[in-house]
């Protein structure tokens, strides 16, 4: 049944939350959108991923395992917001980036609201690890349907320190 469908992998929490990693010129494709005070248009977010996600998959660029897959957002403004996905290799007319640096993981569970809570929560965990933020990114770990369909809206913020 179509209503049974469920497109994103089981997320697993416990392989993100409070991890560091060191990304060397990690392979991704980039967009943007607009959002009005860092509020996206809900409809723009699908279409942008979906064009995204089938250039990934007609290059043969997506991960093995699907769990493997970012898909990061990133706010440098109140009004622009930047979509990157993972990818192994470069996608032919796409915007081809990597991202350099380390990072501090952490899993959350709730709403799109809810970010500035989780990012005073996590800069608190920062500070007893003795780091600071430079950026932040945002993995949502299911679409809107699947986090229904599992009971959880998992996100994982990714601090550059």
């Amino acid at each position: 049944m179509n209503e049974e469908k469920i497109c994103c992998p089981k997320f697993n929490p416990e392989k993100w939350d409070k991890k560091t990693s060191s990304w060397d010129n990690k392979k991704f494709i980039k967009d943007s959108l607009p959002t009005l005070f860092h509020i996206p248009f809900p409809p723009t977010i699908g279409k942008k991923i979906t064009r995204m996600w089938t250039a990934v998959e007609s290059a043969g660029a997506a991960a093995a395992d699907k769990e493997d897959t970012l898909i990061l957002f990133h706010d440098p403004s109140a009004f622009r917001s930047e979509i990157y996905i993972s990818v192994e290799k470069d996608v032919p007319s796409e915007n081809n980036v990597a991202i350099s640096g380390d990072f501090v993981s952490q899993v959350f569970d709730g709403g799109y609201n809810e970010i500035p809570k989780f990012i005073k929560i996590m800069d608190e965990y920062l500070t007893q690890l003795g780091k600071k933020a430079k950026n932040y990114y945002v993995h949502y770990a299911y679409c809107p349907k699947c986090a229904k369909k599992y009971g959880n809206n998992y996100m994982i913020i990714f601090a550059q320190v």
